[in-house]
């Protein structure tokens, strides 16, 4: 097993108020990201799953506890530049993320403000714009793009730089089905056709399901984290913290009450077909 990309060892974080003391929103957090995974997160509103992605890249530092990026201590200010180069963030409105009015300007931005020369950014930006397969818009508005595209061209922006591990937080909260399913087969190609780590925090049961390993916060702990299959077997336990399971999970689970013995592992369409397809030809 290859050591950590992301470490956070008794990772403890609470704002600071103009009222003083505000409630601890992570609380004593020892997860450990291996390099090369996809990793999803989830947890209802205010579980601290936001808190945690802006932790790894050192946007928020421990209140209590440390962060390592690729072995780094993101409390280390001379380190912060290292730790973005490893770490590249996306956010959930892109229009936020967008800074140019030319696509291939935007997607350079990254590497012109760590000093990258001017050749090595064309090549960047080229490969990047490919990668989430926007090279027909190099020289289009952002702001004429849909929100799926906007969204692959924000990723595009941090492949820019080169990171190791990219952090999405919520990156489909603001899109249309379309838009969901584009940006979300672009981070899967990159995570198993580049080897790039993928940290996705989403509230999209389908999504989290896609991933390797499924952690679940639930007020600044881990509820739960293993693989997503194991995950949503339980059905009833992720429902008493405010969470669904996918569709094919919890049509298995409705089924099984009625006494049909049917497998709580199916986490795609195809898969619940293929098990509801027995029952059915047999009546």
């Amino acid at each position: 097993m290859s050591d950590p990309i992301i470490k956070t060892e008794q990772l403890t974080f609470r704002y600071t108020t103009e009222e003083g003391v505000a409630p601890v929103v992570l609380d004593g957090l020892n997860i450990a990201i291996e390099a090369g995974s996809f990793v999803a997160v989830l947890g209802h509103n205010g579980s601290g799953k936001s808190t945690l992605a802006k932790h790894m890249n050192a946007i928020l530092l421990p209140s209590g506890g440390k962060v390592y990026v690729a072995g780094m201590d993101t409390a280390d200010e001379d380190l912060l530049l290292d730790i973005r180069r490893q770490v590249g963030m996306v956010f959930q409105n892109p229009d936020n993320q967008i800074v140019a009015s030319v696509v291939e300007d935007d997607v350079a931005f990254g590497p012109e403000n760590l000093g990258v020369p001017s050749a090595e950014i064309r090549r960047r930006v080229d490969e990047a714009l490919a990668q989430v397969g926007m090279t027909a818009y190099t020289r289009h508005a952002p702001h004429l793009l849909s929100g799926g595209q906007k969204q692959r061209i924000a990723i595009a922006g941090v492949l820019a730089i080169e990171p190791r591990c990219i952090v999405l937080d919520e990156p489909t909260a603001m899109l249309d089905p379309v838009g969901r399913r584009e940006v979300l087969d672009t981070v899967r190609r990159l995570n198993r056709e580049k080897g790039i780590t993928v940290v996705l925090i989403t509230h999209h049961m389908d999504e989290a399901a896609q991933a390797d390993r499924v952690i679940v916060m639930n007020d600044g702990h881990v509820a739960s984290d293993g693989k997503p299959a194991d995950i949503f077997c339980d059905v009833e336990g992720l429902r008493s913290l405010g969470l669904e399971v996918p569709e094919p999970v919890a049509l298995m689970h409705e089924l099984r009450q009625t006494g049909l013995d049917l497998p709580l592992s199916v986490l795609t369409v195809e898969e619940c077909a293929a098990a509801l397809y027995p029952i059915l030809t047999n009546h």
